[in-house]
């Protein structure tokens, strides 16, 4: 039973730092997309905006 735990250890260290580097990998890409999506709004608001006619936009 002692040896089993002992494995089990050494397994679940050996998989950790796969395991962070995936979840750092995750978090980064996830913002990169969400930075982009809000990029993109920012951007198709920025064109409505220029092509509204001169007399309708906010000033």
């Amino acid at each position: 039973m002692s040896e089993l735990l002992h494995e089990g250890w050494m397994i679940l260290a050996a998989l950790l730092p796969s395991i962070g580097l995936l979840y750092l990998f995750f978090v980064i890409v996830k913002h990169m997309i969400e930075g982009d999506r809000r990029e993109r709004a920012a951007q198709r608001e920025l064109d409505r905006l220029e092509s509204a006619p001169e007399d309708t936009a906010p000033r």
